[in-house]
């Protein structure tokens, strides 16, 4: 009989420890879930910028892009990617780039100091003396909630 109860304590023991871990992971797997969503909610957002450049002119507002990167880097404009499109005729002059922003209000906070360093006028005389834009569009995005990049 000893053998039984020890048999069925043995038992309760496992279920007990089964309990406290399952318990334990859903615990642990809420707090999770809830981090996620908090992080999917902050203020975060992109600005995509198209820009349309002279017919011919793309290798040029690369090369102007190029310098003025470094620039956009010192003022906290953190650029993800600048992009070329490849073999769409529609798209040939188009020049592209993603800005990262930790909110809207910051971007354009950013964007104020850019314009108002004296480095800037030395690009926007160069677009006066040497027309390479015809258009630009521009427009804040905010990431999905089951966007892979937040």
């Amino acid at each position: 009989m000893s053998v039984l109860s020890r048999l069925k304590f043995k038992g309760w023991g496992v279920c007990g420890t089964a309990l406290i871990s399952f318990a334990a992971g859903s615990l642990i797997t809420s707090y999770l879930t809830h981090l996620k969503q908090v992080h999917a909610d902050s203020n975060h957002v992109f600005e995509l910028e198209i820009y349309h450049a002279v017919p011919g002119r793309v290798p040029a507002l690369e090369s102007r892009f190029r310098d003025a990167s470094k620039l956009l880097a010192k003022h906290d404009l953190k650029v993800v990617g600048y992009w070329v499109p490849n073999d769409d005729p529609a798209f040939a002059n188009t020049f592209i780039y993603l800005v990262a922003h930790p909110s809207h209000e910051e971007g354009e906070k950013n964007w104020d100091a850019f314009h108002a360093d004296p480095a800037f006028q030395v690009f926007w005389n160069s677009e006066k003396a040497d027309k390479l834009i015809e258009k630009v569009d521009e427009t804040y995005m905010r990431p999905t909630d089951y966007s892979p990049m937040k």
